[in-house]
């Protein structure tokens, strides 16, 4: 439970970097209460996309993925990061992804910065 807790922290802190360096994805709210709030929610939701669907998504671009050497990846995380963006407008979240390319830069974004927490933030085994 509690590496769970923290891989959950790790995605709101990287989705919240995201947020703040890029215009175009957005987060609102009427309070920062509510930010904070709206983003655990699009972090959980964001990590039951990338539990769920990645997964099966990496192993029908298998092909893609060997051809690129893995720079398919790149677009796979943005493919998430668009699909929580439905998702989340779908659940009336204020959280929004705007374009293809502003989802690959947010994902490698939120890679980066996912892994940096997950590495300095204890594990919980």
């Amino acid at each position: 439970m509690k590496n769970f807790l923290v891989k959950t922290i790790a995605n709101a802190g990287a989705l919240a970097v995201a947020v703040w360096l890029l215009d175009k994805i957005t987060l609102t709210g009427d309070s920062t209460g509510k930010q904070i709030g709206t983003l655990i929610v699009v972090a959980l939701l964001f990590g039951l996309v990338n539990f769920l669907v990645k997964p099966v998504v990496k192993l029908l671009s298998l092909p893609l993925l060997i051809l690129t050497l893995g720079l398919f990846t790149l677009v796979v995380n943005a493919l998430m990061l668009l699909l929580t963006s439905w998702l989340a407008h779908q659940l009336s979240l204020s959280f929004h992804v705007e374009g293809f390319w502003t989802a690959v830069l947010g994902g490698l974004i939120v890679s980066v910065v996912s892994w940096a927490l997950n590495v300095i933030l204890p594990d919980g085994d």
